[in-house]
C-alpha cells in the first residue's frame, strides 16, 4: 500500500535567504569552520532543459548565469534563456564540443564565471573534470574530484559499497579487458549477465546477455557504445538480476559531513535501460525495506565524504532484496519528481552548499523531510514508439503544451518553429504531475498529455498516454520487465492532426498549383456557387485518384441526406467497379457492402456484352438483395441495313437472354451516343414489344448534337427512363440537356412533371461550380462535339480523354488522325463494343499506331514484330471475355504467338480473395482504423488505395474543403472556414509566400484560429533536389563486398543515432547485389542501405 506521510511541509523559506559575504558557523555541530563565499556568476556546462533548470534557480537567488553552445546549438533557447552565452568546441563534432574541457575552462576564465554547474550526462561523472574546475580556481557544482572519481568508477564504487556494508550484485573485481574475461565470468555465475559501462550511465554502454552466442558481439556493442559516449570503452560484468524493480535513493550532502536522504524513486518503467516514466515515492514499498535503502543511502555516502547531490540506485529483486548498482554522483534526469513531494529545490540546494552553506543552516534536517502526496515524470521525446522508438528530427510546425493545477513543465528548445537536431537527446520536455496519489496523478498527467499538441516529428506521447492507462502500473506493480511484456503498449492510438495536414495541403496548392490533367493555363473560378453545394457521386476510383476522398464515405453521407431516393451505380460485371477480372467472392462481397451502405439498383454492364460475365454481375448485385438493371451496351446502327454484325436480331437476343436471368430492369447503354432517331425507335420499339412489361432505361451521349432527339424518339418508342444532364453540364461528350428535353415534353403525354424554373435555378449552380473545375474542363481543349464519332464510334467520356491525352503528348495538331486510327484500330481488333475497358483497349491502339506512324495494313503486316500496348495484348489473351463474333484472325495468333490464353469467362479460373487475410495486411500498414470498406476498395484498386491511404495521412481530410480551395488553394489574405466535423470549425487565413530557401523549399504562413502557423513546402518546378539533414550515421560495417553471401539474422551495419547503437540484421539468406552506405554515411529513416537476392 502506498505509504502515506502527513505533518507540516518544510520550511525552506531559508534556502532563499538575503545573501551574505560571511556568515558565523558557530552553531555547526561539526569542527570545521569554512568561509561562506557567495557565487556571482555560474556556468552551466550542458545544454537543454538541465541547462535551463539550472539558470532558473541562480536567477532566483540572484545569481548571474552562463550558457555554452556548440555551432549546432545557436537556435537553441538554453543561449537566450543565459544572461551570457559564448560558443565552445569550435569546428567540434555536436558532443565532443561539450567534453571540450580546456575550452569551457577557458571561457569561464574569461568571463569570471566563479561556479560551474555540469547539469548530466556530458561531463557531469568526470572526475578530470572536475579537477580541471579546481585547478583553475572554478568551483565544481557537484561532488569533490576525488570523490566523482570513485563514483564514476563502477568497481571502485562497488568496492565501497561492500565496505559500507551494502550489499551487492556479484560481479568482477574491475573492468574486464578482453572478451575472455567477461567468458570466464559467465562460465563461473551462470547467464544471464549484464555488461555496464565503468565510467557513465544512462543506459549507454550497457547490454543484456542471456546465452552465450551472444556474448561476443554484445561485448563489443557495449564497448563501442561506452568508447562513444563516455571516451572510455571499458565494461564489467554482473550477474543479471532478472525482473527487478529500480529503486533510487536521492542523497544531499554539506562541507561539514551532513548527508541526509529525500526518500527514493521507482524508475522502474524503461526501455532500453532508458528511464521512461519515474515516480516517488515508490509504491508498494515494505516500508522496513524503505528504511534499508535510505540508510545505506546515507551510509555509503559518508563512507566516501559525499558533498552535494547525488543519487545511489539499486535492483530490488523479487524477494524483496535489494542490491547496489551505483552512484550517479551528479543531479538525475528525475530530480524533479523529489523536489514534488519533499517541496526542497535540488538545485538551490546544490549552490547554497556549493557556497559553503550547510544543510542545517538551510532547514534541512532529516527528520524535517517529508513525504508529501506523490508525482509521475514523463519524459516527452521526439521518438516514434511505433518504430522502435527510432528518433525523429525536423521542425516543430506546432507546439502547444499541457498545463493546469498539479502540472510541471520542464523544457528544452521546445517551441513552434524550433528545430529538433538529430545530434543530441530527443528529450523534448519533462511533464511532471503531482497528486495525492499515484491514480490521482497519473489522471493529471494524461489530462496534460491529451493537451499537448506536437506537429512536425513523431512524440512518444501515445506510448506514454498507453502506459499512464495500464492497470499494472495504476496498482504499482511494475518492473523493469514492464515494457517489454505488454506489447499492447504499442498499440498506439492514431494522432489525427487534421489542421496542420490540411494547411501542408493548401501549402502545397499555393506553392505548387492544382494538378491537372493537361497543360492547360485555365485557372479554377474565384467565385464560389451561391447555393450550397450537396455531395454527389463519383466513379470508385476516382473518388480516391482525383477527389483524394474515400467513395463509401460520401455515399454513407448521400444517403443520410437523401434517405429516401433510389441510388443506382454502374457494375462493370465480372469486373465490379474495376477494369480488370476478380474472383467471384470479390464481385459478390463487393455488392453486398455497396448494398450495406446504401447503394439500391446495380446496373449491370459488360464492355463486351459477353453473357458469362453478365450473369456473374446480375447473380452479385441480386444475391446482395438489390436491383438488377441489366444493360446492354450498344454500338454500331441498326437502321443501317449494311451493318448487320451487331442488329436489331443480336440485341433482341441478348435481351432474352437478360430477362429470362431476372433483370428487374432492362437498360440500352449507348456510350458513343449513336443512337439516332430511327434507331432509336427500332430498338426501343422492338424491346417494348418483346418486354411490354419490363422497365426501360435509356443511356446516351450527346457528341453529334442530335441526343435530345434521340431520346424524344426514344420515349415515344416506349423508354421509361432517359438520362439528361443539367443545361450548364449537357452537350458535347455529357448527356442531352435536361431543360430541353423538359421544355419538348411539356403539355405532351410524356410531360416530366419538373418545373423549368427548378431546373434553371439547379443549372445556375451548376454553371458556378463547372467554373471552379475549368483546368479539367473538356472545353479547355474542345470547342464542340462532332458528328464523326458515327463514324469513329469514340465513347463521349473516353472521347475528352482522348483529345486531353493527344494534347499533353503533343499530338493535340494530329487529333483527327487519332481518331481516324481510332477507327482502324477497332477494325483490326474485329469491331468491338466499346464501353470501358474495351474502349479503352481500342485508344490505346490507335495513339500506337499514331505515334508509331502506323496504317491498318502495316500493324496487320507486321503483328508478329510489334510491341503492342499491354491491354491490347492482355485483350487478345481473353482476360476481358470473348468478343462477339469472336477474336480477330490472324492477327490474334500473329500478335500472340505462343502466350497463354484465357479459355472461357477470365475470373472464373480465379482463386478466392482471402479477405481476412488483405485486412490484417491493411492493418499492418494503415493502423487499427481500418474497414470493411477500405479492405473493399484495396481489393479492387490496391495500388489507388494505398496512394489515397499514404494522400491522406500526409494531408488529411481534405474532403472537408469547398472545391475552389481543394483545387487552388487560397488568396493572400483570405480568411475561410473549414468545418472538420460537427462542432469543431477551423478559422483560418493565409498570410504569405515565403522566399524559396536552399532546401527548395518556401514557408507559407497562415492564422489558423487567431494563432500564427506556418508549414514548409517543397517547391516542386523551383527546385528539383532537396538536401535533407539525416538521423543516422554508419558507425561500423560488417557487410562492405559486393556478391557477398549472407544468412538471415546476420549482423549487416550498425546505426548510430542519440549515441544509441542499433545493429543492422539480414532480413533473409541471400547474395549482397548492391551497397548504398559507405561508413559514415548520413541517413534518413526510410534510406536504403543495400539489396540482398535470395
Amino acid at each position: 500500500m502506498l505509504l502515506q506521510v502527513g505533518g507540516m511541509r518544510s520550511a525552506l523559506g531559508l534556502l532563499a535567504v538575503r545573501r551574505a559575504c560571511c556568515l558565523s558557523r558557530s552553531n555547526h555541530t561539526s569542527p570545521r569552520t569554512l568561509e561562506y563565499k557567495p557565487i556571482k556568476k555560474v556556468m552551466v556546462a550542458n545544454r537543454g532543459e538541465i541547462a535551463i533548470r539550472v539558470f532558473r534557480a541562480c536567477t532566483e537567488l540572484g545569481i548571474r548565469t552562463v550558457a555554452v553552445y556548440s555551432e549546432q546549438d545557436t537556435g537553441q533557447m538554453h543561449r537566450q534563456k543565459a544572461d551570457e552565452a559564448y560558443l565552445i568546441g569550435k569546428g567540434l563534432p555536436p558532443v565532443a564540443a561539450y567534453l571540450d574541457i580546456p575550452d569551457i575552462i577557458k571561457v569561464a576564465k574569461e568571463n569570471d564565471v566563479d561556479a560551474i554547474h555540469p547539469g548530466y550526462g556530458f561531463l557531469s561523472e568526470r572526475s578530470d573534470f572536475a579537477q580541471a574546475c579546481a585547478d583553475a580556481g572554478v568551483r565544481f557544482i557537484g561532488p569533490s574530484p576525488e570523490v566523482v572519481r570513485k563514483m564514476g568508477d563502477k568497481v571502485e564504487a562497488r568496492a565501497i559499497a561492500i565496505r559500507a556494508g551494502v550489499p551487492v550484485v556479484p560481479g568482477t573485481d574491475g573492468p574486464v579487458t578482453c572478451l575472455s574475461e567477461a567468458q570466464e565470468f559467465s562460465n563461473t555465475y551462470g547467464f544471464p549477465i549484464i555488461f555496464k559501462a565503468a565510467y557513465g550511465g544512462g543506459g549507454r554502454g550497457m547490454r543484456v546477455v542471456k546465452e552465450y552466442e551472444e556474448l561476443e558481439e554484445n561485448y563489443q556493442r557495449a564497448y563501442s557504445e561506452a568508447l562513444a559516449a563516455f571516451g572510455n570503452g571499458a565494461l564489467f560484468v554482473e550477474k543479471f538480476v532478472e525482473r527487478p524493480r529500480h529503486i533510487e535513493v536521492q542523497i544531499l550532502g554539506d562541507k561539514y559531513g551532513n548527508i541526509i536522504h529525500l526518500y527514493e524513486r521507482d524508475c522502474s518503467i524503461q526501455r532500453r535501460h532508458q528511464k521512461v516514466v519515474e515516480m516517488a515515492p515508490a509504491v508498494q514499498l515494505d516500508p522496513h525495506l524503505r528504511d534499508r535503502l535510505t540508510a545505506d543511502s546515507v551510509n555509503l555516502a559518508r563512507q566516501v565524504g559525499y558533498e552535494n547531490a547525488g543519487t545511489v540506485e539499486f535492483l530490488v529483486d523479487k524477494h524483496g532484496r535489494h542490491y547496489f548498482i551505483e552512484v550517479n554522483s551528479r543531479l538525475q534526469v528525475e530530480h524533479t519528481v523529489t523536489e514534488q513531494i519533499t517541496d526542497v529545490d535540488l538545485v538551490h540546494a546544490q549552490l547554497h552548499v556549493c557556497e559553503g552553506r550547510s544543510l542545517p543552516e538551510l532547514g534541512l534536517k532529516q527528520d524535517k523531510i517529508r513525504i508529501n502526496g506523490f508525482a509521475i515524470q514523463c519524459r516527452v521525446t521526439t521518438e516514434d514508439p511505433a518504430r522502435g522508438f527510432q528518433p525523429d528530427t525536423g521542425r516543430l510546425e506546432v507546439f502547444r503544451t499541457g498545463e493546469g493545477m498539479g502540472i510541471r513543465l520542464d523544457s528544452a528548445s521546445a517551441f513552434q518553429g524550433a528545430v529538433i537536431s538529430p545530434h543530441y537527446d530527443s528529450l523534448l520536455v519533462k511533464v511532471i504531475a503531482s497528486g495525492n496519489d499515484l491514480p490521482a496523478a497519473a489522471a493529471k498527467m494524461n489530462r496534460a498529455l491529451a493537451e499537448f499538441r506536437v506537429r512536425g516529428v513523431k512524440t512518444n506521447i501515445p506510448f506514454l498516454q498507453n502506459v499512464l492507462s495500464n492497470d499494472q502500473f495504476l496498482y504499482g506493480t511494475v518492473d523493469t520487465q514492464f515494457i517489454d511484456e505488454n506489447q499492447e503498449l504499442f498499440n498506439l492510438k492514431p494522432v489525427q492532426n487534421r489542421a496542420q495536414k490540411l494547411l501542408h495541403y493548401l501549402g502545397h496548392v499555393m506553392v505548387n498549383g492544382p494538378t491537372t490533367p493537361i497543360p492547360v493555363k485555365a485557372k479554377p473560378s474565384s467565385i464560389d456557387p451561391v447555393i450550397p453545394p450537396i455531395p454527389l457521386g463519383a466513379t470508385f476510383d476516382v473518388a480516391m485518384r482525383f477527389l483524394c476522398e474515400c467513395p463509401w464515405k460520401r455515399l454513407q453521407e448521400l444517403r443520410a441526406l437523401l434517405p429516401n431516393v433510389p441510388f443506382q451505380m454502374l457494375l462493370r460485371g465480372a469486373n465490379a467497379v474495376g477494369y480488370t477480372n476478380y474472383p467471384d467472392n470479390a464481385v459478390f462481397k463487393f455488392c453486398e457492402v455497396a448494398k450495406e451502405n446504401g447503394m439500391d439498383i446495380f446496373r449491370v454492364f459488360d464492355s463486351l456484352n459477353y453473357l458469362p460475365n453478365l450473369m456473374l454481375g446480375m447473380e452479385a448485385a441480386g444475391a446482395a438483395g438489390g436491383v438488377v438493371e441489366a444493360s446492354i451496351s450498344y454500338t454500331g446502327d441498326v437502321s443501317d441495313p449494311m451493318r448487320q454484325k451487331y442488329s436489331l436480331d443480336y440485341y433482341l437476343k441478348l435481351a432474352d437472354e437478360l430477362v429470362r436471368a431476372g433483370t428487374h430492369i432492362l437498360n440500352v447503354k449507348d456510350m458513343a451516343g449513336l443512337l439516332k432517331p430511327e434507331s432509336s425507335r427500332m430498338l426501343i420499339g422492338a424491346l417494348r414489344d418483346r418486354f411490354p412489361d419490363m422497365p426501360i432505361h435509356v443511356h446516351t451521349h450527346d457528341t453529334a448534337g442530335a441526343g435530345v432527339a434521340a431520346m424524344l424518339a426514344c420515349a415515344e418508342a416506349g423508354a421509361d427512363i432517359v438520362d439528361v444532364a443539367v443545361d450548364s453540364m449537357a452537350g458535347m461528350t455529357s448527356q442531352p440537356s435536361m431543360g430541353a428535353i423538359v421544355a419538348c415534353t411539356k403539355g405532351t403525354k410524356f410531360n416530366t412533371g419538373i418545373s423549368l424554373e427548378n431546373v434553371y435555378d439547379y443549372s445556375e449552380y451548376w454553371e458556378v461550380a463547372r467554373g471552379l473545375y475549368a483546368p479539367f474542363d473538356c472545353t479547355a481543349t474542345m470547342k464542340s462535339g462532332n458528328a464523326d464519332v458515327y463514324e469513329n464510334e469514340i465513347p463521349g467520356g473516353q472521347y475528352t480523354n482522348l483529345h486531353f491525352q493527344a494534347h499533353s503528348m503533343g499530338l493535340g495538331h494530329k487529333f483527327k488522325e487519332v481518331k481516324k486510327s481510332y477507327t482502324e484500330a477497332n477494325k483490326l481488333l474485329g469491331d468491338l463494343i466499346k464501353v470501358t475497358p474495351s474502349s479503352k483497349i481500342v485508344g490505346d491502339l490507335a495513339q500506337f499506331m499514331v505515334q508509331n506512324s502506323l496504317t491498318r495494313a502495316e500493324v496487320e503486316e507486321r503483328a508478329d514484330e510489334l510491341s503492342f500496348p499491354l491491354s491490347v495484348v492482355e485483350f487478345l489473351q481473353g482476360h476481358i471475355g470473348i468478343p462477339h463474333g469472336g477474336f480477330p484472325e490472324p492477327f490474334r495468333s500473329k500478335v500472340l504467338k505462343n502466350m497463354p490464353r484465357v479459355e472461357g469467362r477470365p475470373g472464373a479460373s480465379l482463386p478466392a480473395m482471402d479477405f481476412q487475410a488483405l485486412e490484417k495486411q491493411l492493418r499492418e500498414t494503415h493502423g487499427d482504423d481500418i474497414t470493411p470498406e477500405d479492405v473493399m476498395s484495396a481489393a479492387m484498386y490496391p495500388k489507388v488505395f494505398q496512394e489515397f491511404k499514404e494522400f491522406t495521412h500526409q494531408f488529411g481530410p481534405v474532403d472537408c474543403l469547398n472545391t475552389r480551395l481543394f483545387l487552388d488553394g487560397p488568396k493572400i489574405a483570405e480568411e475561410f472556414e473549414v468545418e472538420l466535423e460537427r462542432g469543431k470549425t477551423l478559422h483560418i487565413k493565409a498570410l504569405a509566400l515565403g522566399d524559396l530557401n536552399k532546401a527548395g523549399q518556401r514557408e507559407v504562413f497562415f492564422e489558423l484560429n487567431g494563432a500564427l502557423r506556418s508549414v514548409l513546402v517543397k517547391d516542386t518546378v523551383a527546385m528539383k533536389v532537396q538536401y535533407i539533414h539525416s538521423h543516422y550515421s554508419i558507425h561500423s560495417r560488417k557487410i562492405d563486398v559486393r556478391g557477398q553471401t549472407v544468412e538471415k539474422g546476420q549482423p549487416l551495419c550498425v546505426l548510430t543515432a542519440m549515441k544509441m547503437e542499433t545493429v543492422v540484421n539480414s532480413p533473409l539468406s541471400g547474395t549482397v547485389v548492391r551497397i548504398y552506405v559507405n561508413a559514415d554515411s548520413s541517413l534518413e529513416g526510410d534510406d536504403l542501405i543495400l539489396e540482398i537476392t535470395e
